[in-house]
Parts: C-alpha cells; structure tokens; sequence
C-alpha cells in the first residue's frame, strides 16, 4: 500500500499478520477504496461483503459476472458445495 494506484489487486486483503497489522491493513484498504477501485481475490464472505459490490465466480474455466455480491458469494457457495 506504499504506492497509490487508480485499481488495487489483491488476494486476501487482511490474510496475514497478528491483529493489529489486520485491522491497520483493513482501514488503510477502507480508505484507498474511497479514492480508487480493486480487484479482490477472497474466500472470506465476510470481506466480499465489506469491500465489493459485484462479483466474478470462475468454475471449470468459465467466468460468470454478478452484479450483485451476494449473488456471486451464492454461486460460489454452489461450487464449493459440488465439489465435496
């Protein structure tokens, strides 16, 4: 996060470190999204909710758009479910 940018990618905003380094990561994420646009890499539901407003789910080599979040978290859901 030394470098700002007009688009953020990132696999797992909040992943790594103890506590503090997680929430410290988590505002300063917060607050570059108020400048700025990403793309989230996650499977933590929890933090699509926070960070995203639509999503992408890729399955067998097939992307499907969502505009909607918790769409795209319940397709995901279905894929993780049918791969047990």
């Amino acid at each position: 996060m030394g470098i700002q940018f007009d688009t953020y990618l990132v696999d797992e905003v909040t992943a790594v470190g103890d506590q503090a380094f997680k929430w410290k990561s988590y505002r300063v994420f917060k607050d570059r999204l108020t400048r700025a646009s990403a793309i989230l890499v996650s499977h933590d539901m929890q933090q699509m909710r926070q960070f995203c407003d639509a999503g992408i789910v890729l399955y067998r080599g097939q992307l499907d758009y969502f505009d909607n979040i918790e769409d795209a978290i319940d397709r995901h859901l279905e894929v993780v479910a049918d791969r047990s």
